[in-house]
């Protein structure tokens, strides 16, 4: 069978909370970020999940909000930091709002116009391409914690769509999505599946 990816989006921090790009900002975790991080660390331990986290290849982003998740929902001693998974550098736009960002450039949108003095479209797609070029070739299933950007780039680009499709497919805080295969070719399994913070 080939492999899957499961991708976790770090739980809640003060900036994710009030819209302000995080990127290489190392923002701790909130409370409730913290406990969504162990109530997905539940939902990864129970079936149907539970047998492909024990034999899965963890990698985590080495910033503490992601790398607390990993380790708060019980398999940070497992994971391997991967700079792969790091989450866009914004360049002049980290901490700002979207709200503030469109103050400063009416229209901008991320996915098609960038970011000044960040990292450009065609580095972050080459290294969500690398991640999904690291899964495809894995022997079992894999699983990464890592940030919203990052990881919906690699939603985009395991479905052969260019960066720009990832605006339409967000992740909320301490979400856990699984992409697969059907019929021979990439697809969604899960996307964006929160329910484990709300049982």
């Amino acid at each position: 069978m080939a492999p899957r990816i499961l991708l976790a989006r770090h739980g809640q921090t003060a900036w994710s909370r009030s819209g302000r790009h995080t990127g290489r900002t190392d923002v701790p975790l909130l409370a409730e970020g913290r406990r969504g991080a162990e109530l997905l660390g539940e939902r990864l331990r129970r079936a149907p999940l539970a047998d492909t986290v024990r034999a899965a290849e963890i990698r985590t982003s080495p910033l503490a909000r992601a790398a607390d998740t990993c380790a708060l929902a019980g398999l940070g001693d497992r994971a391997t930091p991967w700079d792969a998974l790091l989450e866009w550098d914004y360049g002049d736009y980290e901490g700002l709002t979207p709200d503030r960002i469109q103050e400063l450039r009416p229209g901008w949108l991320i996915w098609r116009d960038g970011v000044p003095g960040g990292e450009g479209r065609a580095e972050f797609t080459a290294r969500a391409d690398a991640v999904v070029d690291w899964a495809r070739s894995a022997d079992r299933d894999v699983l990464v914690f890592a940030h919203g950007h990052i990881l919906r780039a690699i939603g985009a680009r395991w479905l052969g769509e260019d960066l720009s499709f990832a605006s339409r497919i967000r992740l909320d805080p301490a979400s856990l999505s699984v992409l697969g295969w059907a019929y021979g070719a990439p697809a969604v399994e899960v996307w964006n599946d929160s329910g484990h913070l709300y049982g």
